[in-house]
């Protein structure tokens, strides 16, 4: 029986780990230890960042709405509150997008949770 031999496994093994490493710095896009060590924490990080991007989005919408809504004579609580009791069903995203550009509409909806605040507070 002839034997086994790897090299072209073992090759192709090499450079399907190369070609993650493709743009790292120094010797861990060209050198197999080193560049399998990097992807390896790489992809944690991705895995890890994939959760992490989520909530970094949440807090960059909120104080994007803080802002806008400060800016209108109110604070965030107070604004996400009264939009809540006047039924308002729009997200972070939509709002902050909303903030962002200056929208007209934002103010008329930040005019909605005051009313809806103040008939609360009464």
């Amino acid at each position: 029986m002839a034997r086994v031999k790897r090299g072209t496994t073992v090759r192709q093994k090499h450079n399907k780990i190369l070609a993650r490493a493709k743009g790292f710095l120094g010797r861990h896009h060209s050198t197999y230890r080193a560049a399998r060590e990097k992807t390896e924490k790489a992809g944690q990080y991705a895995y890890r960042d994939r959760r992490v991007k989520k909530r970094e989005f949440r807090s960059l919408w909120i104080v994007r709405i803080n802002a806008a809504v400060r800016a209108n004579g109110m604070t965030y609580s107070q604004f996400m509150n009264g939009l809540k009791k006047a039924g308002v069903v729009l997200d972070r995203k939509v709002l902050a997008e909303m903030a962002y550009a200056g929208d007209a509409n934002f103010a008329k909806l930040v005019e909605t949770a005051k009313r809806f605040s103040a008939a609360e507070s009464k």
